[in-house]
């Protein structure tokens, strides 16, 4: 295998079995796996599904720290429809807070929702997260994902820092003006301003890249160097994978 497929394999890195994985194969094994949990129902299913999160986590050498981190932060955006679900869904009184009465199934639910996030998103984040952006997105394509989508990613990708330097040009202009910010109809105005002007500025680069790219020979697609090979271990971490998620379809069935 020639050095550049080589790096291609590996995505993050290469210290781990399963950085070293197809990324073909880590994409679609996330993609299934997240699509068996969402159908559980069964605590010792979904729990099952949990630890192996935690498992590929460890397996691909997350600081574990960052790790909980972002899951944490995924927690936060759900934590008011949680809390919600006791009080809106029907069946067996748990508790009455100021009237209003909390369920049992309601409770069951919020925990099955929890459950099932943060088993998705840990697999996420080892298989997919792990993935160096440019491989993801070629990885896309070699899965006929639509190139259109692949492009807009991969520039999104390359020109997303750039953005964010032009951002802070201009939010340093507008210190330089002596612009304060605070809770008023000018600081509203000029923060559509901004937008406006970063979106104008966003336009004018990306017709000035798009003549470069078609100076150079660009014609709507992107060519690669070095290719995909599906080896040896990528088969067994596929068929892994298939006997883990049958098993725990058929564990949820049987006591879900």
């Amino acid at each position: 295998m020639s050095p550049a497929s080589s790096n291609m394999h590996m995505g993050a890195g290469g210290s781990s079995w399963m950085l070293r994985l197809d990324p073909r194969a880590r994409i679609v094994a996330s993609f299934i796996f997240a699509c068996v949990v969402v159908s559980l129902t069964g605590f010792i299913s979904l729990s099952i599904a949990v630890l192996c999160g935690v498992f590929l986590m460890l397996s691909a050498k997350l600081p574990a720290g960052e790790t909980v981190k972002k899951v944490i932060t995924m927690d936060g955006f759900i934590i008011f429809l949680l809390c919600m679900l006791p009080f809106t869904t029907p069946g067996e009184v748990w508790f009455t807070l100021f009237g209003f009465e909390a369920t049992w199934e309601g409770f069951y639910k919020a925990c099955e929702i929890t459950l099932k996030a943060n088993a998705v998103v840990l697999t996420l984040l080892a298989l997919v997260g792990t993935i160096d952006a440019i491989v993801l997105g070629h990885a896309l394509n070699r899965l006929r994902v639509p190139e259109n989508l692949v492009h807009l990613m991969l520039f999104s990708v390359r020109y997303i820092d750039v953005l964010k330097q032009e951002y802070f040009r201009l939010r340093v202009a507008m210190k330089a003006r002596c612009f304060q910010p605070g809770n008023n109809l000018h600081t509203y105005r000029s923060i559509g301003y901004l937008l406006g002007m970063l979106l104008v500025r966003s336009i004018e680069r990306s017709e000035r890249i798009l003549e470069a790219m078609k100076c150079r020979g660009f014609q709507g697609k992107f060519y690669l160097l070095g290719e995909f090979h599906f080896q040896k271990r990528d088969r067994i971490f596929c068929l892994a994978s298939f006997l883990f998620l049958l098993g725990l379809f058929i564990l949820d069935i049987s006591y879900g």
